[in-house]
């Protein structure tokens, strides 16, 4: 029973809002001494735990990558580069990627897109440059509905795509669930059949909203750029 005293650091911790990560380090030392770990061992468990779930800690190296890039005028690259396309406004861009993000979801390729790789450094800009080669210069309110409508592509895009994929968590905890608690036979294949029309039809309702996005920028209370001063 000593051992659950570590649970108290973790509340106690939590509870005076002290570095989380210090937190966990702190009640997990306590538990494997109040456990008869030797110092050695605790250090062990943790270098063991840590290289077991080092896929966890990338954003360390990826975030300051894409800071780099952007400081070295990734967004702008972005912007000239959607600038060649004449025919591909900002909904059709955006639906675009809303398809391959789910197509790449139902691979179980969750980490080729995603919000702080690829929406805020590539698509989001993208998406506003084909939006001011069409429509001129943007208001602020019209930016951040470009800026929204990227984030909820990539947002459904994975949602709806990663439950077709066979190995994804939550199937395999349904169907664990399910085999464990009512003895059935459930297979990841089954649950990942039926996901197939969601995700069809999540493509096909937000892909249609994602195109009217464009008749939404062409109206002159939302393109066109706030006068100077106006905010003030």
């Amino acid at each position: 029973m000593l051992v659950l005293l570590g649970v108290l650091v973790v509340v106690a911790g939590f509870a005076t809002r002290r570095n989380p990560l210090l937190v966990v380090g702190a009640a997990g030392i306590v538990t494997g001494l109040l456990g008869g770990l030797s110092p050695q061992r605790i250090l062990a468990d943790f270098g063991t735990g840590f290289a077991s779930s080092r896929a966890v800690t990338v954003f360390v190296i990826t975030l300051p990558v894409i800071g780099l890039l952007e400081r070295h005028g990734l967004q702008e690259r972005a912007r000239h580069l959607i600038g060649r396309f004449a025919g591909l406004t900002a909904g059709r861009f955006l639906a675009l990627y809303l398809l391959l993000r789910q197509l790449t979801a139902a691979l179980g390729l969750n980490g080729v897109f995603g919000q702080a790789q690829t929406v805020r450094p590539l698509a989001a800009p993208m998406a506003e440059g084909a939006a001011e080669r069409r429509h001129g210069p943007l208001s602020a309110g019209a930016r951040e509905k470009v800026r929204s409508y990227a984030a909820s592509a990539d947002n459904v895009g994975l949602f709806f795509g990663e439950d077709v994929f066979l190995a994804v968590g939550s199937i395999l905890l349904i169907t664990g669930f399910v085999n464990t608690t009512y003895h059935t036979h459930l297979e990841p294949l089954d649950l990942a059949l039926w996901a197939v029309p969601t995700a069809l039809c999540a493509l096909a309702v937000h892909g249609w909203r994602l195109l009217r996005l464009d008749r939404a920028l062409a109206h002159p209370s939302i393109s066109h750029r706030e006068p100077e001063g106006a905010a003030k």
